[in-house]
């Protein structure tokens, strides 16, 4: 049954808010995938607060063209799924990884991150990339390391004396 156009409309404006605050955007292929398979795909996707949908092309790439996912509008070539990141660049990275191990019908067709194509080879540098989190106590444990340097050799003329005496309380007791 075709659609209406309202409801083209809906869909188009949808699909553009989800793509004006993600933060990367993915476009894989499904061909040949079971509903099994895509269901699978989606719960796994919503525990990792991805959006994920299905398309048509013409309508996806009207929703995309006044974003910053516009790059990705060569991608959209046959039965292609959108995975979109809101939170974290990397989490439609990683839910699209973890499930393309198990299902190999899932192809990555093209990836977008900040308004710039990356290729589909990049996803595994995609997916690696640490979450907000994990960044943050990175950049704290940098932070730390020249303080913690500092602390130390400033304790360090205290604790030469103690070994000192503590060795010659040694070879006196001895």
């Amino acid at each position: 049954m075709p659609l209406k156009l309202a409801d083209k409309q809906a869909i188009v404006a949808e699909v553009a808010e989800i793509a004006a605050n993600a933060q990367s955007a993915i476009v894989s292929e499904y061909r040949g995938m079971t509903v099994a398979e895509m269901t699978a795909l989606r719960v796994k996707a919503r525990e990792a607060d991805v959006s994920v949908r299905v398309v048509r092309n013409t309508l996806a790439r009207r929703a995309m063209a006044d974003t910053g996912y516009a790059c990705l509008q060569e991608t959209l070539i046959g039965p292609v799924v959108l995975a979109f990141s809101k939170d974290e660049p990397g989490a439609a990275a990683r839910v699209l990884k973890d499930f393309a191990k198990t299902n190999k019908k899932l192809v990555v067709k093209g990836i977008a991150l900040n308004g710039k194509l990356l290729a589909a080879s990049d996803l595994d540098k995609l997916a690696k990339m640490p979450t907000y989190d994990e960044a943050i106590s990175q950049l704290m444990s940098v932070m730390q390391g020249p303080i913690t340097k500092f602390v130390r050799t400033l304790a360090e003329p205290h604790a030469k004396l103690v070994r000192t005496v503590a060795a010659i309380r040694d070879t006196k007791t001895a």
